[in-house]
């Protein structure tokens, strides 16, 4: 039996709306309106649970707690996941890998796991074209993984756009071009859009694809920095670079981040800073909170540190924990709702595949091994990371 007392009326914060208690049934036909906002007028300090529409991202969204803080309500994947054996069969969230250096050449390997899952990759397919120096370049929806740009030896910089069908295995196919063949550019994404920005040689240059329908990219607007090699992460409704390379700076690597919004056309804005100076980072996380994890900072060789933000604020990074290994040239990561795993090869023989927990704070753990080293390949490409 339910009663509702009127006694207690409130807002959105806490101060309104009548207390229902008991095992409530709402046998309307029709619908009921939960509370609704943007993102920067969420509320603090709810009771777990508390439920909103999110007018920014145009989700439903539930309060998790003062720690983890708002957090989207996730769709349920029901179509298995096809290719795999073993940890990588069923229902879940597959993340890919592409791409990598093997002296005197590079390969076109794409492998891939379940993050909700513990266990060694599988091979995927391959690239259209083999190439490194991919690092962060990938971006993805619900169903297409896409890689862009990248290196080939002897010397050649290349502007080719691959996809895949994360769902399935098999080779990729040809999608479109760059506005400029680089390598090292950073890539991310929401449901809609995959955003790369800077690259190699230096550039500040933003661009972005549709990506439902093959085709070119199309310019967004000039990131702050010009450079290469950074981090990068997503929202549905932010995209954020972080770290890189520039021969113009006064250190060749610095620690800025900056963000953009996806679904509109402009120019990167300050965030803040990382903890550590670096570059190659792998960005990851999901719709709430997003991480940095290792990286190259010079002195020593690398850096073990993973930094996290909150995603629709800004200010500077807050460490987060560390990896368990200093790797200097990750491959980039995967992301769930709950788990980021990061490529963390710091040499074309390293093959070892990291998870972090992406609600608490911690060290890295050891999830598996992929099927070759991908030193300097490309992640970013997951079917369950932040921007969805």
């Amino acid at each position: 039996m339910s009663e509702i007392r009127v006694n207690n009326l409130s807002n959105e914060s806490l101060s309104g709306g009548p207390t229902i208690s008991g095992i409530t049934t709402f046998s309307s036909p029709y619908f009921f309106v939960p509370p609704q906002g943007d993102t920067a007028s969420r509320p603090s300090g709810c009771p777990p649970g508390s439920l909103r529409f999110n007018t920014d991202s145009a989700k439903l969204e539930y309060y998790r707690g003062n720690t983890i803080g708002w957090v989207e309500v996730e769709a349920e994947l029901t179509a298995p996941l096809g290719g795999g054996t073993g940890s990588n069969t069923g229902l879940g969230t597959r993340g890919l890998v592409a791409g990598a250096l093997s002296s005197p050449s590079n390969l076109d390997n794409i492998d891939f796991i379940t993050l909700s899952t513990m266990g060694d990759a599988q091979d995927f397919g391959n690239l259209s074209q083999a190439r490194y120096k991919l690092y962060s370049s990938g971006c993805a929806s619900r169903t297409r993984g896409l890689w862009g740009g990248g290196y080939t030896q002897p010397g050649q910089n290349r502007d080719t756009i691959d996809f895949v069908t994360i769902a399935s295995t098999g080779n990729a196919t040809d999608f479109g071009n760059l506005l400029e063949a680089q390598q090292e550019p950073t890539g991310f994404s929401n449901q809609t859009r995959g955003v790369w920005m800077n690259g190699a040689p230096n550039n500040d240059r933003i661009q972005y694809v549709t990506i439902a329908s093959a085709g070119n990219s199309v310019d967004f607007g000039d990131a702050i920095f010009s450079g290469s090699s950074r981090g990068g992460l997503a929202s549905s409704t932010r995209g954020v670079v972080a770290g890189g390379e520039s021969s113009t700076s006064p250190h060749p690597y610095i620690n800025a981040m900056e963000f953009i919004t996806i679904a509109s056309t402009g120019d990167g804005t300050d965030f803040g800073d990382l903890t550590v100076i670096r570059r190659f980072a792998a960005g990851g996380g999901n719709s709430t909170r997003g991480i940095f994890a290792a990286g190259y900072s010079g002195s020593p060789a690398g850096a073990n540190t993973i930094d996290y933000i909150t995603i629709a604020s800004t200010g500077n990074a807050t460490d987060f924990g560390d990896m368990t290994v200093v790797a200097s040239y990750t491959g980039g990561s995967s992301s769930s709702p709950t788990r980021m795993c990061v490529y963390d090869s710091s040499s074309p023989s390293v093959k070892n595949i990291e998870k972090i927990e992406i609600a608490t704070t911690g060290n890295g753990v050891d999830f598996g091994d992929t099927v070759v080293a991908h030193y300097a390949g490309g992640s970013n490409v997951s079917n369950g990371h932040g921007g969805l």
